[in-house]
């Protein structure tokens, strides 16, 4: 308890005035309330009209990162139709074709690239991007790399060019008929292998070689291939050309890559007029479709890609 004097005009006399503990300490709060109140009042009024460097230092970042971003993201989208592109001559072009394995490339799109950036702070996005543009940048290299090594491969004198164009002119990606692998044969209505790949034509349609070579062996027969031309371009390359209603090389003869070997037709096993095409290497059978892509536009490979896939039944 405390106490103070007071005048008390009744006794004309001074008299003790008794003070309780609560109104003290409301007092006190009271001043404390007023006190922080202030202090935030001033703290505010100098975070509004006053900035530290710090803070002017992040401004002049963050509107860095605001002129950047969009760049960045062009880059971005650029790079990854680059790497993309690369990426559509595929592992199998790659071991079958230039006897080497494909680069390790990190396959990007749009999802990839953003993946995981719910969790990176926003300060950081700008940072996190430009080092995944660099990584992005790396790969394109080594991919370019790559290809500049194959070029030197492909350009020395001994190297044999693989047969990589379409024995078909004028051809169209609504020609392409089944692929190698279990199809249903036409006749027999049961899987069998396929080792080629159907390319419908009409009869008497020119058929020329895909690459240089030697003719290795021409049949002619009422059964099965029917009418075959045999081509042995060198480097264990072997092409062979079917259902033939005509040939016009004989066994033996040196060809260069366009020359007219035959006539498509129906001989043999045929279920309608179709050149059927092989490709093989060392006895073992390859996939005609990686060795088209050289006379045809991207969207066209893609196309008869689906549909030597999605083909059911072969045509012999």
């Amino acid at each position: 308890m405390s106490s103070n004097y007071i005048f008390d005009k009744d006794d004309i006399r001074f008299r003790k005035k008794k003070t309780s503990v609560w109104a003290v300490i409301r007092r006190i709060l009271m001043f404390f309330v007023a006190s922080v109140s202030m202090a935030v009042l001033y703290y505010v009024i100098f975070a509004l009209v006053f900035s530290t460097d710090e803070e002017k230092a992040l401004r002049r970042e963050n509107r860095m990162y605001e002129r950047q971003y969009p760049e960045l993201q062009r880059k971005e989208e650029l790079l990854s139709d680059v790497v993309e592109g690369l990426k559509v001559r595929d592992d199998a072009i790659y071991e079958e074709i230039f006897n080497t394995s494909a680069p390790d490339v990190e396959p990007l799109t749009s999802i990839d690239f953003l993946a995981g950036y719910d969790s990176i702070p926003d300060q950081d996005i700008v940072l996190h991007s430009a080092a995944r543009l660099d990584n992005v940048a790396k790969s394109a290299d080594k991919v370019e790399e790559n290809f500049r090594k194959i070029m030197e491969i492909i350009g020395s004198e001994d190297y044999v060019l693989p047969p990589m164009t379409n024995p078909l002119r004028n051809y169209s990606f609504a020609q392409t008929g089944a692929s190698i692998g279990s199809r249903i044969n036409p006749f027999y209505k049961v899987p069998v292998q396929h080792n080629g790949l159907d390319m419908i034509a009409p009869s008497g349609e020119p058929v020329y070689a895909a690459a240089d070579g030697v003719v290795k062996n021409v049949t002619r027969s009422r059964k099965g291939l029917g009418n075959v031309v045999e081509i042995d371009h060198g480097n264990g390359y072997v092409t062979r050309y079917a259902h033939l209603a005509d040939i016009e090389v004989r066994k033996g003869r040196k060809i260069n890559r366009g020359t007219r070997i035959g006539y498509v037709g129906v001989s043999g096993n045929s279920f309608a007029p179709h050149l059927h095409y092989e490709v093989v290497r060392d006895t073992v059978v390859l996939d005609p479709m990686n060795h088209l892509f050289a006379s045809v536009t991207p969207e066209e490979y893609v196309n008869m890609l689906v549909m030597s896939v999605t083909t059911g039944q072969s045509m012999d």
